[in-house]
């Protein structure tokens, strides 16, 4: 990915913004008025994380006229004020992002997994999270999500996804942790893209972050991503959960 757009209230909340970037000794540009058209946003500055990743903060985001219609017959995407969906890097090392994310840009830790491979989870409105890290020694994307109204709409893509087998990720499951039943496959730009449903929401402020020794999942997302060890590890502790 190019760059990742966060949404501020106002030109009041990306100038604390913009200040408390210049205190914590990162470079913060304002983003001109070409690039703010091209966004189509009122205002936006640009700045980059401790990896190197281009961030957009931004406020006054355009409003169509007309309503997303999709290429076939959906309940369409649960957005609006939770964003987009979510999006989740991989990381040579979470001690790197954490403390700018968390300390300085104001995301909240959900929750975090540590077997079978560590995973943070951050949100930063009531989705359970809208950012995540997983250690794997390599800095990347690792997947972007999109939530839907139905549950059969996911099922129906799914059937659709295995028409060509090769390109699912993880097979159809649910989250332990935010709940999300989905599938993964495969972008043709290498990383993968999460479509779900069921997404559980959290109360910022109110919120009390815990480890889930269980996994990640409650059954299926056998994740053809990870090495055969850590895939059998998935599977027995889900298995355990089944028990």
């Amino acid at each position: 990915m190019s760059f990742y757009g966060w949404e501020v209230a106002d030109s009041a909340a990306l100038d604390a913004l913009a200040g408390r970037l210049e205190r914590a000794g990162v470079a913060a540009a304002r983003g001109s008025r070409v690039l703010a058209d091209e966004r189509r946003v009122k205002d936006l500055i640009v700045f980059a994380d401790p990896l190197g990743n281009r961030l957009e903060a931004f406020h006054g985001a355009e409003i169509a006229a007309e309503p997303f219609r999709p290429g076939r017959s959906i309940s369409g995407f649960r957005t609006g004020p939770l964003g987009m969906g979510h999006a989740v890097l991989t990381v040579e090392r979470l001690d790197d992002v954490l403390p700018f994310y968390r300390d300085v840009l104001g995301f909240a830790l959900s929750d975090y997994i540590l077997k079978p491979f560590k995973a943070f989870f951050l949100h930063v409105n009531p989705r359970h999270h809208s950012l995540a890290f997983i250690e794997t020694g390599t800095n990347g994307v690792h997947h972007m999500m999109l939530e839907l109204f139905s549950l059969d709409d996911v099922g129906q893509a799914y059937d659709i996804a295995l028409m060509n087998p090769e390109g699912i990720g993880s097979t159809l499951g649910r989250h332990t942790n935010d709940h999300v039943t989905s599938f993964y496959s495969w972008s043709p730009s290498g990383f993968m893209v999460e479509y779900g449903w069921g997404g559980r929401l959290v109360e910022p402020g109110n919120w009390k972050p815990a480890e889930y020794a269980v996994g990640p999942s409650l059954w299926g997302h056998d994740r053809t991503w990870l090495p055969e060890d850590k895939r059998a590890e998935a599977r027995a502790m889900r298995m355990k959960l089944a028990d």
